[in-house]
C-alpha cells in the first residue's frame, strides 16, 4: 500500500511507525508525508498553483531533506491513499477548511484518479496549556476537541472522502482510559506511546486488520507493555474501513 499525506508535523506525529509496525507482520505499507510545519489546508491550496517546491519529503518516518512540490509528489507514483487535514489551530472551524480543502481534493482526484481521499481528524491540546485556554479560548481539551470532530466531520461529508481516520478521538480515549500525558509540549503528540498508539490506528483503518499481535516496539523513547497493551485494546475498539 502506498499513502500520500497532504500535511504536517501532526501528520508526521500520526505517521511516524506506521511503515514500521505494517514490517512488524510482514507487510508493506510505503508512506510519504509532505511536511512544512503548521500547514493549514489554505497554504497547500495556495501551493497547488504555485508548484513551489515547498514541501520536505518525509518517507516512511524519516526526513529525506528531498523538497518537492505537491504537484510533484502526486505525479511521483500510483498512491492508492492520499490524505489531507487541517492545520490544528484552524481545525475546530469549519470555515477554515473552505473552499481550499475542496479545490485541493479535486485536484488530488485529477491527478490520482485511483486514489482513495481520506482525511486525517486531528486532536486538540493539552488541558491547562497557554495554547489551549489563550490562543485558542477553549477551557478545556474536550470543549476543544468536540469543535474539531464536528469541523472535520462537516469537511469529510465535503470533499465525498472515501473515509476518516479518527486520530483525535483517539487520543481522547487515551485519555479517558488513564493515559495522562498524550502531548509532548501541550500540542504534539508524545514520540512514543501517543505516535505508536497512530500508528497501530492507521494500519487498522486502512488494512482492516486487528493490532493485538502486532510485535513491534521499537520506539524514539520508552512505552511500557501496559501501555502498549492499552493501546492495542482501544485500537482495535475502532471500525475500520475494510
Amino acid at each position: 500500500m502506498k499513502i500520500l499525506c497532504i500535511g504536517n508535523s501532526f501528520s508526521e506525529d500520526a505517521t511516524r511507525y506506521l511503515h514500521q509496525i505494517a514490517r512488524s507482520v510482514g507487510e508493506d505499507i510505503q508512506v510519504a508525508n509532505l511536511y512544512i510545519g503548521g500547514c493549514p489546508l489554505e497554504k497547500h491550496f495556495r501551493n497547488m498553483y504555485s508548484d513551489e517546491r515547498a514541501y520536505n519529503l518525509m518517507y516512511n518516518g524519516q526526513t529525506t531533506y528531498f523538497m518537492v512540490s505537491l504537484r510533484e509528489a502526486l505525479l511521483n507514483r500510483s498512491w492508492d491513499v492520499v490524505t489531507v487535514q487541517q492545520a490544528s489551530p484552524s481545525s475546530p472551524k469549519p470555515a477554515t477548511y473552505t473552499p481550499y480543502g475542496e479545490e485541493l481534493a479535486e485536484f488530488v482526484r485529477e491527478l490520482c484518479p485511483k486514489a482513495k481521499i481520506i482525511v486525517h481528524q486531528t486532536w486538540a491540546y493539552e488541558d491547562g496549556s497557554p495554547k489551549l485556554l489563550d490562543l485558542m479560548g477553549y477551557p478545556t481539551h474536550d470543549a476543544m476537541f468536540a469543535d474539531i470532530e464536528n469541523a472535520y466531520n462537516i469537511f469529510a461529508e465535503n470533499i465525498d472522502a472515501y473515509g476518516l481516520i479518527p486520530s483525535g478521538k483517539l487520543m481522547q480515549k487515551m485519555l479517558k482510559n488513564g493515559i495522562e500525558k498524550i502531548h509532548r509540549d501541550t500540542f504534539h503528540a508524545t514520540k512514543g506511546l501517543s505516535r505508536y498508539a497512530m500508528g497501530l490506528l492507521w494500519y487498522r483503518m486502512l488494512t482492516g486488520k486487528s493490532v493485538a499481535e502486532i510485535p513491534f516496539n521499537d520506539f524514539d523513547e520508552p512505552v511500557s507493555a501496559e501501555e502498549m497493551a492499552l493501546a492495542k485494546k482501544l485500537v482495535d475498539e475502532f471500525t475500520p474501513f475494510q
